[in-house]
């Protein structure tokens, strides 16, 4: 884990602030880390690598255009919460590849310590709140966190259709895995896991993505 200090430290910050809106600041603060955090589905646009910011940006996007698609009445705001805390976690926990079983393995007891972490350095109500954002996203017992992860799994789906392949064509990846992994998407809308699927169907006919044997 990472154990350098806050990002507020580094500079001497204005004498007087409220206790409250200096921990809020100081979150802020710590977040921007999030843009530096790379994922590794390419992006559609130009040639590099996207991150956490900027996927988490995109599924907030994609929630009020796809809400429509929800197989239960979603309330927005409240999903967009939810994509926007999801992967805050990974600014000390790292991001997990979604095809690495090795580094799956830990990936829970990571996140959860990190999550312990970050979300600690908000006022004690904010904590409990964004906390339990984090929670609902990954217990996924709402229809609004059935959502957000359906976006979630969508999301790099289309990054990887629309550049030809993507991190499908890391080695030992095929079409098999990528259904069971983008699975989740039905969980939300039978809509977009038709849709979901037959993306993943015309990767592996166009050859940008193995067929499993």
């Amino acid at each position: 884990m990472d154990d350098q200090a806050p990002l507020i430290e580094r500079v001497e910050q204005p004498a007087g602030t409220p206790p409250r809106l200096a921990a809020q600041i100081a979150f802020i603060v710590e977040v921007d880390r999030l843009k530096s955090v790379l994922r590794r589905s390419p992006l559609i646009a130009e040639q590099r690598r996207e991150n956490d910011a900027e996927h988490s940006w995109h599924l907030a996007l994609m929630v009020p255009v796809l809400a429509e698609h929800a197989d239960e009445p979603i309330d927005v705001g409240h999903t967009i919460k939810l994509v926007l805390v999801h992967d805050l976690v990974e600014i000390y926990a790292g991001d997990t590849f979604l095809y690495d079983t090795v580094a799956e393995n830990d990936q829970e007891e990571r996140e959860q310590a990190a999550a312990d972490r970050l979300f600690a350095m908000l006022p004690e109500g904010q904590a409990a709140e964004f906390r339990a954002l984090w929670d609902e996203f990954e217990a996924r017992q709402t229809p609004e966190a059935r959502f957000a992860k359906a976006m979630d799994r969508l999301q790099p789906l289309l990054l990887n259709f629309n550049n030809k392949g993507g991190t499908w064509q890391t080695p030992g990846v095929t079409d098999e895995d990528v259904r069971a992994r983008k699975s989740v998407i039905g969980d939300a809308s039978a809509e977009l896991w038709t849709y979901a699927k037959q993306l993943i169907d015309l990767g592996a006919e166009r050859g940008w993505v193995a067929r499993a044997e």
